[in-house]
């Protein structure tokens, strides 16, 4: 029987990284995939660096080609256009989050095509209204609006989107 002097620590805790242990991590995480500056920074604090050796890291991973803001940012916005169904005012509060200058943010908006924005919407919009055309008329369009509204679509093509989707549902019947 262990006594309870005996028993392993459960949770011992990590010895925090050098600097340049932290640069090297650093580097391979933003290989691996875009990262916003200030995600870095947090991912460094948690490593134990200090904000001086933090700050750097982060110009010296900028220097060499590791982080740039516009490419996350143009990364970011395909992404969650794409993969995620998002519309543009989700995706430029996320990025604001995430420490991203408005510049960048317009730069990287640019890259959605207006007509694939409402193509992408009205995909989503016919998707939900399945579930949703049984309602009451008013009812279903107010259901119909808050779910692009939460996607981050802009309200009035959101309205045009909802007409739209609604009005070819009522063609078919």
């Amino acid at each position: 029987m262990t006594t309870p002097s005996q028993t392993p620590p459960m949770n011992k805790p990590k010895d925090p990284l050098t600097p340049a242990q932290a640069m090297n991590r650093a580097a391979a995480l933003c290989a691996r995939s875009e990262q916003a500056p200030a995600d870095i920074r947090d991912k460094l604090a948690k490593w134990g660096i200090n904000s001086d050796d933090a700050i750097r890291i982060v110009q010296q991973l900028a220097q060499q080609g590791f982080l740039d803001e516009e490419r996350f940012a143009r990364a970011f916005v395909k992404d969650r256009f794409t993969f995620n169904g998002w519309g543009r005012v989700k995706i430029g509060h996320q990025l604001r989050l995430k420490g991203i200058p408005a510049a960048a943010i317009d730069m990287a908006m640019a890259v959605i095509d207006d007509n694939q924005y409402r193509s992408k919407l009205i995909q989503l919009l016919q998707a939900k209204w399945r579930t949703v055309k049984k309602r009451e008329t008013r009812a279903a369009w107010a259901a119909m609006m808050r779910f692009a509204v939460s996607r981050g679509f802009e309200t009035p093509i959101a309205s045009d989107c909802v007409k739209q989707v609604t009005s070819i549902d009522a063609e078919d019947d």
